[in-house]
């Protein structure tokens, strides 16, 4: 399974600025195989995990990944957005991405106090949007019962900086 996906992601060279070596997924989507492949690990790896209410998925490809996952779980979606996005109340997190800064944006009451969330997204960088997002969880009342990526970038140690999660799973399923 990971040799077809793997085989699918394309890096591009000085993407969105000079120096980083972008990891394109596009081409795993677009695979009716190596999307299904993907879906498919991800639904394996959680289903061995703790027990998970609710998967998180973060703008985009996290949303891309995240709905189809929480269809095939049975399970429901939260989406976590840049600011801006989202028209109820939200809590905000400011992070610094590997080349800037951002922040993202969740609805308040998306997550129940004690639920037990799955956070979904395409790579684990710098560790600062994932840490965001684990941030925003944690101040609805929510416990982040696990973390999955599609792709993890060890060189930068973005795992080391995941504060909210280093007690609890988190998985990769490509390691560049």
């Amino acid at each position: 399974m990971e040799q077809t996906v793997r085989d699918l992601i394309r890096t591009i060279p000085d993407f969105p600025k000079p120096g980083i070596q972008f990891k394109d997924i596009t081409p795993v989507l677009q695979s009716p195989q190596g999307f299904a492949k993907m879906i498919e690990w991800f639904a394996l790896t959680l289903a061995s995990a703790e027990k998970v209410d609710i998967i998180a998925g973060v703008e985009s490809r996290g949303f891309i990944i995240g709905a189809a996952l929480a269809s095939k779980m049975g399970l429901g979606f939260i989406p976590i957005r840049k600011p801006g996005k989202l028209p109820f109340e939200t809590l905000r997190a400011e992070y610094e991405l590997e080349y800037g800064k951002d922040a993202l944006e969740m609805h308040a009451d998306a997550v129940e106090p004690g639920m037990k969330v799955a956070l979904i997204d395409d790579v684990l960088a710098t560790g600062g949007t994932a840490n965001a997002a684990a941030t925003l969880i944690h101040e609805a009342g929510g416990v982040l019962a696990a973390a999955a990526f599609l792709i993890e970038l060890d060189f930068l140690k973005g795992r080391e900086k995941l504060n909210l999660v280093a007690d609890h799973h988190i998985y990769s399923l490509l390691h560049f």
